[in-house]
């Protein structure tokens, strides 16, 4: 009969217990968070208190318009990549003027192990505030897998327009996986909750003729006015495959498809021209 071997217990510690086990395995690829606060400064104008951005997150000041604070994000290097977490978190408080925008298209690109990458936006807009956020276009690489969430959480009388471009790869090149979702509130009650999912592995129909219809490029404008509660714009087209929808709240928002990226921005201008600031 073999004998029974029992494992000799780990020795105690200073503290009298047994030491810890091996750390578990830090979390792949890079995190990294740009915080932006915009404040009213009793003038006129918008000062921005705190600018601190992260990795390949940078931030520069430019100019706005009248009393608006600007900040352009730059990218200090690839992001982002399979694994990878990003976050904007934006905070503009009552009355302050604040336009956000990026000075590039952004990649997502495939990572070594094929984890999924996440880029999380958050906006909080205070009484009286106004906020333009106008980043320029997600370009879906192929074999990336990117989950977008933007997030905007408005009093009642702030002011928000905001502009989503998604392009489905590099020229002559197929699409990676994209999730999107835009949540959006207003005096803590939802006014938009929507998601779309597009490349490999996204629901079955995605680029039928009930969805993209072969379109290589998506894109959306919304804009929340409180104006829009006395004169709400009416449903419409613009061209053949851009939708006005307003919505309860007060809001519209524009959807648009196209071929590229250059025809997707001109339609999105002309509806920022008819509805925004």
């Amino acid at each position: 009969m073999s004998p029974t071997v029992i494992p000799a217990a780990a020795p105690p510690t200073a503290t009298g217990r047994a030491p810890a086990g091996p750390p578990a395995p830090a979390p792949a690829g890079l995190r990294a968070t740009a915080r932006i606060a915009a404040a009213s400064d009793g003038r006129g104008s918008t000062a921005l208190p705190l600018l601190a951005g992260e990795g390949p997150l940078a931030l520069r000041r430019t100019r706005g318009g009248p009393g608006e604070a600007g900040v352009m994000l730059v990218g200090a290097m690839s992001a982002p990549l399979g694994g990878d977490h990003l976050r904007v978190e934006a905070t503009a408080g009552p009355g302050a003027r604040l336009v956000l925008r990026s000075a590039a298209a952004t990649l997502a690109l495939p990572g070594r192990h094929g984890e999924p990458a996440r880029y999380d936006v958050r906006l909080r807009l205070g009484d009286g505030a106004a906020v333009r956020w106008l980043p320029e276009p997600l370009v879906s690489v192929r074999g990336s897998d990117l989950r977008v969430r933007t997030r905007a959480e408005l009093a009642p009388t702030a002011r928000l327009l905001l502009r989503e471009e998604q392009v489905l790869g590099r020229s002559g090149e197929a699409p990676g996986l994209l999730r999107a979702r835009l949540t959006v509130t207003r005096d803590g009650k939802p006014l938009l909750d929507q998601e779309l999912a597009c490349g490999p592995s996204a629901p079955g129909g995605w680029d039928g003729p009930a969805g993209l219809a072969g379109h290589r490029a998506l894109g959306q404008l919304l804009v929340v006015d409180p104006e829009f509660a006395r004169t709400p714009p009416p449903a419409g087209m613009l061209g053949e495959f851009a939708a006005v929808t307003p919505l309860a709240g007060p809001a519209v928002l524009v959807t648009a498809l196209a071929p590229d990226a250059l025809r997707l921005r001109e339609l999105l201008d002309s509806a920022c021209a008819a509805y925004g600031w």
